[in-house]
């Protein structure tokens, strides 16, 4: 069946989804995991990367600026793995060999070359749902991987409960902020 599955993962909800489907295909099938987290500008939350035009208008503040950035930045990387050491230490102690790795770029294409580069015979990712209109301008990673990869994918939709929490957040939070 499987002998190596890459899981790529995000901070998300869906990040927790892919992992527990990931963990269970490999106990399934005895392969070992490959955790990736891609530090990406896609991420939600990913801390705000301030553009060289900005320091002109403040040029005081461009020392400051770029240290609050830069720590910010670090903070970010380091609950990357923060989150890929815990998902690691779960998957070990089930009984499942893994790895992981953190890298910079483009969701896709990393989880792509990765996915070559280490052999895998699986990929499982998540499917944020994005459709239309936000689907055609934001792109999909898992579009993207499903048309470039060298190996099966398996993609993990939302479940509706999680789907039904956020929507019910993103109403409290709407209705509180009038």
């Amino acid at each position: 069946m499987f002998k190596k599955i890459l899981v790529a993962l995000d901070r998300s909800e869906m990040g927790k989804q892919v992992f527990a489907q990931g963990l269970a295909l490999a106990k399934m099938s005895g392969a070992s995991l490959m955790l990736l987290h891609v530090l990406s500008v896609e991420e939600e939350g990913i801390p705000y990367v301030p553009i060289a035009s900005s320091f002109d208008y403040y040029s005081g503040m461009t020392e400051q600026a770029f240290e609050f950035q830069q720590q910010q930045w670090e903070k970010w990387k380091n609950q990357g793995i923060e989150m890929l050491q815990h998902f690691s230490a779960q998957a070990n102690t089930a009984g499942v060999n893994t790895e992981f790795t953190q890298k910079l770029g483009s969701p896709g294409r990393v989880i792509c070359d990765l996915a070559s580069s280490w052999g895998a015979d699986l990929i499982v990712i998540g499917r944020r749902g994005h459709s239309g209109m936000a689907e055609l301008f934001l792109g999909s990673v898992s579009n993207y991987v499903l048309h470039h990869t060298p190996c099966s994918v398996h993609v993990v939709h939302l479940a509706v409960s999680a789907k039904e929490a956020k929507a019910v957040e993103e109403t409290t939070s709407a209705s509180t902020s009038s």
